[in-house]
């Protein structure tokens, strides 16, 4: 995929300068972090290109032009650790004492205008996610594995699903070709009747929590029954998981299968996240994948790290998930 924008070396160093000034924490103090950045903001101090650029973001989603964007050669920490892949967790927020990715999306989702959210069961509570191949998933279907993942939306199974996946490569190892698929729903609807259309509209499927969230959880097991699509063109769909829900009509399966091949025939964009790319794409309005096209060195290829959020389409929908704040953090969701 083509990068909407390549930051010169200048700007990136510009830009290092301006978020590396924030000396909060986002893993101690997450509102007093968010209110550091905005204040960056307030003050001026953002460079106008990148302002610009979140500007062209912002409005190619709100017009549908486009629904997956990527900025390359943005500003990372000046040390990036090797994290233990046993427990990178912890890892992390004993070795990183800066925080110069988390504040890079931080400001894209507030210039974006996309809040940010988390899960209060899973990773601390904390609003930055590893996407790393940890140990004891190996193998297994969850975006924290070394596996290939088929397409899906994130946290199909949960009732709260994010709006905007954003992943910012904090290592991509040389010498592995790992690409992000994406899917625009609107291509799938392209192969898709409106009878069946209308049937997956329907709540007429279920999916079952992956691995990594019934670990976090152990009342998770699968979601209710819910519709595939939604709104004009949102999909909640787990390929080879989603499945239909014991009592629906015969045709919910015929609607499930015209569904599997329109994503076969659905047009798709790869993307291979390099080391200071952001790659920002929709989540509920398309599905994605991961692919490992050419695998040289397993071992590096499991040191991939990639600095992910979660976020809401904007503040409205935010403010309709209120209730479900915990520890008095917005945007910080139950898992239920």
């Amino acid at each position: 995929m083509e990068p909407t924008y390549v930051l010169s070396d200048a700007e990136r160093d510009e830009l290092y300068g301006v978020l590396s000034a924030v000396d909060k924490s986002p893993y101690e103090d997450y509102s007093a972090f968010s209110r550091a950045v905005g204040d960056l903001v307030d003050r001026g101090e953002v460079p106008a290109f990148f302002t610009e650029v979140c500007g062209r973001v912002r409005n190619d989603r709100e017009t549908g032009a486009a629904e997956a964007h990527v900025l390359r050669n943005c500003p990372l920490d000046a040390e990036i650790p090797v994290l233990d892949l046993d427990d990178p967790v912890a890892d992390k927020h004993a070795k990183k004492k800066t925080f110069v990715g988390e504040t890079f999306l931080e400001l894209f989702a507030q210039l974006v205008g996309t809040p940010l959210l988390s899960y209060g069961t899973r990773f601390n509570g904390d609003f930055f996610i590893d996407v790393v191949a940890i140990n004891r998933y190996s193998g297994m279907q969850t975006g924290f594995s070394d596996s290939e993942l088929v397409y899906h939306n994130d946290r199909t199974a949960h009732p709260v699903r994010a709006d905007f996946i954003s992943l910012l490569g904090m290592r991509s190892p040389d010498g592995d070709y790992i690409y992000t698929g994406f899917v625009d729903g609107r291509d799938l609807l392209k192969h898709l009747s409106e009878e069946h259309q209308e049937v997956l509209r329907q709540p007429y499927f279920f999916t079952p929590y992956d691995v990594f969230s019934r670990d976090n959880n152990g009342d998770l097991t699968v979601s209710e029954k819910h519709a595939i699509l939604e709104n004009h063109h949102s999909f909640r769909y787990l390929d080879t998981s989603t499945t239909v829900a014991e009592g629906s009509p015969e045709i919910a399966k015929d609607a499930l299968l015209e569904l599997k091949n329109a994503l076969v025939r659905a047009d798709k964009t790869r993307h291979r996240i390099l080391t200071g790319d952001l790659f920002t794409f929709a989540n509920q309005d398309g599905l994605h994948s991961r692919d490992k096209m050419e695998i040289n060195d397993p071992e590096r290829a499991r040191q991939r790290w990639l600095l992910k959020t979660y976020a809401f389409r904007d503040q409205a929908a935010a403010d309709r998930h209120a209730d479900r704040w915990i520890d008095g953090v917005q945007g910080r969701v139950g898992d239920k």
